[in-house]
Formats: structure tokens, C-alpha cells, sequence
């Protein structure tokens, strides 16, 4: 597991980082050592700025893959925090306190994610827990947070079961049966599909999720469900489903999975002569997709969170910043990574304390923040209302194709 601690005075700055290999993967773990990064020289034109002590700090907690599976997702979200957290502490902080996150890679795992959770409880006395992106592994999370009253924001886990763990429980993105409706209604209104298959990921829950959404939605709107196969994260093989699916002759191919299956699926079913639309969900959002599935995944549609295209200046500042910062345009999870930040240090502002039942309260009554990706009032399940957009893979990129709203 890996340990990072940033914090920020007019930037992030690195405080602590520390790294272990484990083979033991039960939540009861060793302290890891701290390793210290040089110290930078002062600018001999004025002295340098006191270092902010303990005492000075508001420490959130971060858990994410960086590594593993779904890396590319860890590692953007994280990015959307820092700038968040660089953002807040550069208008003052809270109260005079700057911000500072603790960040535990859980290497893609659910018992990682989950043992993470646990030291960023016990050990390190994060105020909120931000993380994570798999809905997997932030269903093992949950019910850490939730016992021990430490509120959880996900920035992009939409599982509905998620929120349904406790009220101490959040998100900042929509959720499957939204989701799910929003590629049933595209692909039935706007492609005119009648006939399409489903290959999903059984061991995760969110591809399950949109699964159970999409397969009940594209049938109530009087299309049908061909074909069903499943498949494991992490298979490389799937060329037996597809020579399953092929044979019932669908016209789209929903894959409600990660980036890099969904590579894998794109060109094998090419290479089988499968020559369908695929479609999929926000699990396709990044970079990663095009790299490894080239041309095979040109022409798919996925449904997300938020276009770059989108011209709201609040969307373009935010492009803005991020760009000059990482030198890159940000997907989606670098958007939702921001406004979860942002939403946890909006409801410090407003609490009347940093303890969990106060901060649980002040983050419960968050209504029309002004979100990179979209506007977030949360309902009283603690999921945000807001739309949903379709792209559609051209020339190696997302491109905007419609919003649909709940």
C-alpha cells in the first residue's frame, strides 16, 4: 500500500511519502516509515514561509487505485483533489487552517480499499474520507466510515448500494439506474436498436448494476435483449462470448465495464467479425481506452458525467487550471474528483464544527454547488440530481453528443 501526504499552503506541497509491499492483506497492518522528502532551498531574495504544523492542518483522507486496474482513474481523480485542495488553501483555507490529504492506494483492490479506510480512521484522524471511484471498493470502504462516523463522499461510484450503507454516506455523481435508462433510451430512440446483447463483468457491482438497468429499460421500450454473457476483471479472453453473441446477431453490444476490458472486448470482437455499435457507461472514461483499443473502439458511445466540449465558463476555468497544472484536458474523474473536494471543503465553511455528526449535516444540506461536472443538490438518499451526456468515440477522442436529463 502506498502512502502519500500532501498539503498545501498557496500549493499543494508533498509532506510525507512512504511505500510497503504487503502479502497480508487483513485490515491490522504496520505503521509504515515516513521518508522525507529534502527539504527545498529558500529563495535567497526572502525567507522562507513557516512550515504549517500539525496543529495548523484540516487532514482529509484519500483512497484510490493508482495503481492496478483501474489506475488511470485513480490517478485523475487524484489530480482533481489536489487542485481542489491547492484552490481552497489558496483563499485562506478554513478558518485560518490550510488543507491537507492523505492518500492510500488501494492497488485496485477491495481489501486494500477497505484496510486503507481503516488506518485513515484509526491511525490518521481524517475529518472525511474522499474515494473511491470502483463502487466495489468503495462499498468495502462504507462501512468503516459509517461505524465510525468519519463522512465518505465517492466522486464516481454509482452503485446505488453504495449511498444505501448510511448516512454518512455520499456521492457526487449519478447513479446506475440513471445511468443504465440514459444508454437504454439512446440506444433505442437515437440509434433505432431493437435487438442488442450484454457482456458484463459478474464479480463487479457496478457493471452488474447498469446491467440489470439497462437489460429491464431497453425492454420496456420494446427492444430486445439477445444475449447475456459475463465475464471476470481482468480476463484476457473473451473471444467465446463474443462467438456466442455474434451468432444471435444483435445490433449494439452494451459493455458496461472498465477501460481496459473494454479494450480488449473492441478488438477481439473485430477479429471475430463482430461488426456492431458497442456501448458502455463512464467506466470507459480514459485515455487508456484509445491506447489500448486503437481503432477498435471508434464509433462506441458511453454515457458520462461531463463533456470538455461543454462551453459553462465554470466547466472551462476548470479545464483551464487543470490543463496548465497535469498538461492534459480532464476526463470525467478528474471533474468529480474536484467537486467532491470541493463539496467536502464548501461544507467545513458552513458546519458549525469539524466533528463527524456536523459535517455529515452540513454536507446532507449541499444544494445547487456550481460542480465542474454539472450541479449538485443532493436528495435525501445523498445522491445528486443532475444529467447525464453521450459521447461518442471519434478520431481517438470523446466527443459531445447529446445530454439527457433525469
Amino acid at each position: 500500500m502506498r502512502l502519500q501526504l500532501v498539503a498545501a499552503c498557496a500549493a499543494v506541497a508533498v509532506l510525507g511519502l512512504a511505500c510497503e509491499k504487503k502479502t497480508d492483506t487483513k485490515p491490522a497492518e504496520p505503521k509504515p516509515a515516513e521518508v522525507k522528502p529534502p527539504e527545498p532551498k529558500p529563495d535567497a531574495a526572502k525567507p522562507a514561509e513557516p512550515k504549517p504544523t500539525e496543529e495548523d492542518v484540516i487532514l482529509l483522507g484519500e483512497v484510490g487505485s493508482l495503481t492496478g486496474g483501474q489506475a488511470a482513474f485513480g490517478i485523475s481523480t487524484r489530480n482533481g483533489i489536489e487542485l481542489a485542495l491547492e484552490e481552497a488553501n489558496a483563499a485562506g483555507g478554513i478558518n485560518g487552517k490550510k488543507l491537507a490529504v492523505r492518500v492510500y492506494d488501494d492497488m485496485s483492490k477491495s481489501d486494500e480499499a477497505a484496510a486503507a479506510a481503516t488506518r485513515l480512521i484509526t491511525q490518521d484522524k481524517v475529518k472525511v474520507i474522499l474515494g473511491e471511484v470502483a463502487s466495489s471498493n468503495s462499498l468495502a470502504m462504507a462501512p468503516k466510515a459509517q461505524e465510525a462516523q468519519v463522512p465518505m463522499i465517492s466522486p464516481s461510484s454509482t452503485s446505488p448500494k453504495v449511498t444505501e450503507v448510511g448516512d454518512y454516506i455520499f456521492r457526487v455523481c449519478f447513479i446506475d439506474p440513471f445511468q443504465g435508462f440514459v444508454m437504454a433510451k439512446f440506444a433505442h430512440d437515437e440509434l433505432h436498436f431493437t435487438r442488442v446483447a450484454i457482456l458484463t463483468d459478474k464479480k463487479s457491482a457496478y457493471s452488474e448494476g447498469l446491467t440489470e438497468v439497462f437489460q429491464k429499460k431497453f425492454a420496456e421500450m420494446g427492444g430486445k435483449i439477445v444475449d447475456v454473457q459475463a465475464y471476470s476483471q481482468g480476463d484476457t479472453d473473451f473471444r467465446a462470448q463474443l462467438t456466442a453473441i455474434k451468432k444471435r446477431k444483435p445490433e449494439g453490444l452494451y459493455v458496461p465495464g472498465y477501460y481496459e476490458d473494454v479494450a480488449r472486448i473492441a478488438e477481439q470482437a473485430r477479429e471475430q467479425g463482430l461488426k456492431v455499435t458497442m456501448m458502455g457507461g463512464d467506466g470507459w472514461d480514459s485515455a487508456k481506452l484509445f491506447e489500448l483499443g486503437r481503432d477498435a473502439v471508434e464509433g462506441g458511445y458511453a454515457s458520462n458525467h461531463y463533456s470538455a466540449d461543454d462551453p459553462t465558463p465554470r466547466v472551462q476555468e476548470f479545464i483551464k487550471k487543470y490543463q496548465a497544472k497535469y498538461g492534459t484536458v480532464p476526463d470525467s474523474l478528474a471533474a468529480l474528483g474536484y467537486d467532491a473536494a470541493r463539496v467536502a471543503v464548501d461544507a467545513m465553511k458552513r458546519a458549525k464544527d469539524l466533528s463527524g455528526p456536523a459535517l455529515r449535516e452540513a454536507i446532507a444540506a449541499t444544494k445547487e454547488f456550481p460542480g465542474a461536472a454539472g450541479v449538485i443538490t443532493l436528495d435525501e438518499h445523498r445522491n445528486p440530481v443532475k444529467p447525464a451526456v453521450v459521447l461518442k468515440i471519434e478520431g481517438g477522442k470523446f466527443k459531445y453528443v447529446t445530454t439527457i436529463s433525469p
